[in-house]
């Protein structure tokens, strides 16, 4: 009777033992399924309907992205300097590269996303020939898209800039200025809201579309954003990585399912020309 007893009770530890095994076993495999999320910064929510389909492109990879929203550039990429971001995804190659000049960031970017035009708008005239003499323009008051704007400005006709500054001249720069127009510098998020303060405005789409306005429709003059111009490539907006995670494989991914025919054609239809996909798919 003893030797059964025994024998039941090494049965019932045996059990046990194949059933914690068992356990390990499953929680292992839910461990090799589970999501791996991916923090990209971007500014304000205009590229929403792209991150929505780049995340249904990584289902098959179990990587979702997780966007977390910015007002400013300069603080997004401090974050991801800091790690509290994987990426950062609203910046072209001229403003990243003032950014890492100026601030020493080792920053990498892993994939390109688009071209955007930097359109002028108005709420008070319908042409830049309207403007008159001293009135007021609003640009970005950071370096890079300020020199962008000020060339916008010079292709109009409105000033002149010395050539040697090349894409980047600053208000000091403006050789000629016959009507005397006053170039004020501006936060371009504030821009849109501004508008009645100005004669005209120059500021980035994204922000423009946040303001339910339309920046092909809304624009009173503009540049259309040719990819084979290579006076354009500084406009291309990219994503970043820390040159330190520039070989991670899940942010390889993540640029794999961006630079698809789907998330091209999603730009192409929600964005009507406005943003130009830049990446081959």
């Amino acid at each position: 009777m003893k030797k059964i007893t025994k024998f039941s009770s090494f049965i019932l530890i045996l059990s046990f033992v194949l059933v914690l095994a068992a356990c390990g076993s499953s929680s292992s495999g839910a461990n090799s399924n589970k999501v791996k999320e991916v923090k990209v910064g971007v500014v304000g929510n205009s590229d929403d309907p792209i991150w929505e389909q780049v995340n249904k492109n990584l289902k098959k990879d179990n990587i979702q992205v997780k966007l977390v929203k910015f007002t400013d550039g300069i603080i997004a990429n401090q974050s991801e300097s800091n790690k509290e971001l994987d990426l950062t995804a609203f910046q072209h190659h001229a403003f990243l590269n003032q950014e890492i000049k100026q601030k020493g960031y080792k920053f990498t970017v892993i994939g390109e996303s688009y071209i955007v035009p930097l359109n002028v708008y108005s709420k008070k005239i319908k042409s830049l020939k309207q403007i008159k003499s001293g009135d007021k323009i609003a640009i970005p008051n950071n370096v890079t898209n300020a020199g962008r704007a000020l060339k916008v400005l010079e292709s109009a006709g409105l000033i002149k800039l010395d050539p040697s500054k090349g894409y980047s001249p600053a208000v000091k720069d403006i050789t000629e200025n016959k009507k005397n127009v006053k170039i004020v510098e501006v936060d371009p998020a504030k821009i849109p809201s501004l508008l009645p303060d100005f004669a005209a405005g120059i500021t980035n789409s994204n922000f423009i579309i946040d303001n339910k306005m339309n920046p092909v429709t809304d624009s009173i003059y503009r540049i259309k954003p040719d990819l084979n111009d290579p006076n354009n490539k500084p406009w291309i907006n990219v994503i970043v990585a820390r040159t330190a995670d520039k070989n991670n494989n899940t942010y390889k991914k993540v640029v794999d399912a961006y630079h698809t025919a789907s998330v091209a054609n999603k730009i192409k239809k929600l964005y009507n020309g406005v943003y130009v996909p830049a990446f081959k798919y």
